[in-house]
């Protein structure tokens, strides 16, 4: 952070009276490993930071990402390169109309700096509990930074430890469970217990396909599968300029017209969460309600859209999805899930969704890894690959049927040019019909 901090005191001398700035800080220091047939096979650490320098001025703008080497001098000669880059750059655009600044000063601190386990630690937790398993995964921990400062005198600061651990094991015949442990601390009974669920899964794979006509099922979808279907709602359901547009697959939510279930609440929680407490347009960010108990709610406001539709901006990203989702549990026990499924589908995971009428928010994707059919709340066989098409206000609405007390945190994978902080907090849920198409 004090580096942070010497590169603003630099950058708010440097500028002139007519300009402003934004000065967003990004840094991590992740160790990552690779299993495959439960031993690392590939294994290091990356320690990176880096800026993205706005400067603004007469209502134009524009950005500069700028790597960071850890060398104070060096790094202030890269931040005057870039100041220097900009000024250039600014008078050959227009002025954007839809330029919103925030002129408070407001500060925001969060570190929650929870001890992270020793490498070794994990290593050897996972050599045992995959012990004669072909284990495929991939293991990623560490502090993540994020900053934020402002001409006006805003600052920000939030630093977490996190780990995600996400992994498959194969059957011999090319079957897989996927399954995953992440959050801030490690427990190694909840590793331990999701591991053993996992080869528990694993031991049906080797039996017979249960062959399934289409047709309408009972079924109950884990929270990865869930997650899938939440993720693509993501995809502008919640943004001011969808909805504004029209163009949002939850239109008729927001519109009235529809509803979910009441045991569907939905929120962006920062609170606690890893993601920052500030946007990188240099608003504070605060958690937002957007489903309550079925109903819509708040809705997610960058500047752009606040401009542009006389709103009040939240601190929405730019493409203004959540990144610290969060759905109420229910009370379904995670003990008594096969039992209240009784006869049906037992779905761990999805993929390849996408919308199939979007105005509707009706969905269509496949099911995918470990999928099972039971009967009388015990698992007969696993089912070959099948796809859904259904709507969002059948399967969180009319057709659900209970959400589980217990919830998994889900963390992004990506590791693309740094590893992600959105994350998901999500039950299971208990349907009393998906259709399946073929």
């Amino acid at each position: 952070m004090n580096d942070f901090k010497a590169l603003v005191q630099w950058l708010t001398q440097a500028i002139t009276d007519k300009e402003q700035f934004h000065l967003g800080y990004a840094a991590e220091a992740s160790e990552f490993v690779r299993f495959n047939h439960a031993k690392v096979r590939q294994a290091g650490q990356v320690q990176q930071a880096s800026v993205n320098l706005k400067l603004i001025s007469d209502g134009r703008h524009a950005d500069l990402s700028i790597t960071l080497a850890g060398d104070p001098e060096l790094d202030r000669q890269r931040l005057a390169d870039g100041l220097r880059q900009l000024r250039e750059t600014l008078p050959l655009l227009p002025p954007d109309p839809y330029l919103l600044l925030n002129h408070d000063a407001w500060h925001s601190h969060n570190e929650q700096a929870q001890p992270l386990p020793e490498l070794a630690q994990v290593l050897a937790e996972v050599s045992q509990a995959a012990d004669a398993l072909d284990l495929v995964g991939f293991y990623a921990a560490g502090p993540i930074s994020r900053g934020f400062a402002s001409s006006d005198g805003a600052f920000g600061w939030h630093q977490a430890n996190s780990f995600n651990f996400d992994f498959s094991l194969f059957h011999a015949n090319g079957e897989a469970v996927k399954a995953s442990y992440a959050g801030h601390t490690w427990d190694s009974a909840e590793f331990a217990r999701r591991l053993q669920q996992a080869r528990d899964q694993l031991d049906f794979l080797g039996r017979p396909l249960h062959t399934l006509a289409p047709g309408q099922y009972r079924a109950y979808l884990a929270p990865a599968a869930l997650e899938e279907i939440i993720g693509i709602i993501t995809w502008g359901g919640f943004s001011a300029q969808a909805i504004a547009s029209k163009g949002s697959s939850l239109q008729r939510l927001y519109a009235g017209e529809q509803h979910l279930n009441e045991r569907v609440t939905v929120q962006e929680r920062i609170s606690g969460s890893l993601s920052q407490a500030f946007s990188s347009e240099g608003y504070p960010r605060s958690d937002v309600t957007l489903i309550d108990a079925g109903q819509a709610s708040g809705q997610l406001v960058n500047s752009r859209s606040a401009a542009e539709y006389g709103l009040s901006a939240n601190g929405a990203s730019g493409d203004e999805s959540p990144s610290a989702l969060q759905m109420a549990a229910g009370d379904l026990a995670h003990a008594d899930i096969l039992k209240q499924l009784g006869t049906g589908l037992y779905i761990s995971n999805l993929w390849y969704l996408n919308y199939s009428d979007l105005p509707a928010a009706r969905l269509t994707g496949m099911t995918r890894f470990a999928t099972f059919w039971v009967e009388d709340g015990e698992i007969k066989a696993p089912v070959s690959t099948m796809r859904f098409d259904d709507s969002v206000y059948s399967l969180l609405g009319s057709q659900l049927e209970a959400l589980t007390a217990e919830r998994e945190l889900l963390l992004s994978p990506s590791t693309y040019g740094q590893r992600n902080t959105a994350s998901n907090l999500l039950p299971g849920a208990l349907i009393k019909r998906l259709t399946l198409t073929l």
